[in-house]
């Protein structure tokens, strides 16, 4: 099992328009370390940096820790997603206005889950 963390590190700090240095530095870990991890130089980052990096980043920590195993299920799940939102996009979602999906969404979870707890 290839742990891909570094990789995931260097591609997510690329799409949040972050350089090594920024993301090192906002993390509070050296540039260097931030550097090794991202080549893969230091395979076995703690957890708490791991952490530290994905708080700047603003990602789950588990989007910081695919492995090879998971990447055809992520790359899956991925799809379903896109799916998803061009079948939204396609009923006249807009992204502007899904802050009011989502509460009716949380409803909606909120009261199946009541229902569920009533039943036992």
């Amino acid at each position: 099992m290839n742990i891909m963390i570094g990789r995931n590190i260097h591609e997510i700090r690329k799409i949040k328009g972050l350089t090594l240095s920024e993301l090192a530095e906002r993390a509070k870990i050296s540039k260097s370390y931030l550097s090794n991890i991202e080549r893969n130089l230091n395979q076995n980052p703690s957890i708490h940096i791991i952490i530290k990096i994905a708080v700047v980043l603003n990602v789950d920590l588990k989007a910081l820790i695919v492995t090879d195993i998971n990447v055809e299920t992520q790359q899956y799940l991925d799809s379903e997603w896109i799916d998803f939102i061009n079948e939204l996009k396609e009923s006249g979602v807009e992204k502007e206005h899904f802050h009011e999906y989502k509460t009716l969404i949380e409803f909606i979870n909120w009261k199946n889950q009541n229902s569920n707890e009533k039943k036992y």
